[in-house]
């Protein structure tokens, strides 16, 4: 693995600009262990061990808030191996040790309590064939009618009439524009309210792709055709971990596509349409 003395002043560059960038995320919604995992990654790759340590007990912190214990667990020993003499560790892990010995105790709950994450549209453990245009698709097209119609957002009209039904049998020449793209280019929501309303109901991070380095040639690494069919934009990769972009993020679809060609981790957040369609239409002229 590339060291702080071995990256290049790109390489350093990029890495603090992502850690600039999720530490903005990881501020705004602290118990996006995902995105503290790929902070931690980073400040690892420049050396950064007080950084790595200090972020590694943010993480198990928000496993402890989300109840998964034998999680935070793992994180906290994690550090100790490297740091045992860390008595701020050894206390937490006390009181984690405490608390799940009361969870566990009759009256009690149980343990590591199932919590929907930030990667809403988490892939599944194998790539699924892929579907012919006569098997119905999982777009997220129910979840979003439950959040734009069942909550009287729009009317059921106005979803019908704005949903972009994907032609599976015909690769797109140009990306479909996203469903909360077309509410906002017909003056029915504004693309601001969208999103604010897919953050609070997917717990999906949002992403200023504007002021992030997009890495157009790793996009370019992936079909055309999945990328535009879907308006998905993978932009940049730390380690094995692949970050990618969506203004859909209950597209089961799109996740089954991209998680066949990138069997590991894909981590997930929002951006505007606006900056998808661009970074696209840049991509695959």
């Amino acid at each position: 693995m590339a060291t702080a003395t071995t990256l290049s002043q790109g390489e350093i560059a990029q890495l603090m600009q992502t850690i600039e960038m999720f530490e903005v995320i990881a501020q705004s919604q602290p118990l996006d262990y995902q995105s503290l995992e790929i902070l931690k990654e980073a400040y690892a790759k420049l050396g950064q061990e007080e950084e790595v340590v200090r972020t590694s007990k943010r993480i198990a912190e928000a496993y402890v808030q989300l109840g998964q214990f034998s999680s935070a667990i793992l994180e906290y020993e994690s550090i100790l191996q490297r740091h045992p003499e860390d008595e701020e560790v050894r206390a937490a892990l006390r009181e984690i040790e405490a608390r799940a010995a009361s969870l566990a105790a009759p009256g009690g709950t149980s343990t590591d309590t199932t919590f929907a994450t930030d990667q809403a549209v988490a892939p599944p453990a194998a790539p699924t064939p892929a579907v012919t245009h006569t098997v119905p698709v999982e777009d997220g097209r129910s979840a979003m009618r439950k959040i734009f119609v069942d909550g009287r957002v729009i009317a059921p009209s106005d979803f019908d009439a704005c949903w972009p039904v994907p032609d599976l049998a015909q690769p797109p020449p140009e990306p479909v524009p996203p469903f909360i793209h077309v509410l906002h280019e017909k003056g029915l929501v504004p693309v601001e309210r969208s999103l604010k309303l897919l953050v609070d109901r997917a717990r999906m991070a949002f992403l200023p792709l504007d002021r992030y380095d997009v890495d157009i040639d790793l996009t370019r690494r992936f079909p055309a055709a999945l990328c535009r069919r879907w308006c998905i934009l993978p932009f940049d990769t730390l380690g094995r971990c692949l970050l990618a972009a969506t203004a859909n993020p209950f597209n089961q679809q799109a996740v089954r596509e991209l998680s066949a060609l990138w069997p590991q981790r894909i981590q997930w957040y929002l951006a505007t349409p606006a900056d998808l369609l661009k970074y696209l239409r840049t991509a695959f002229r």
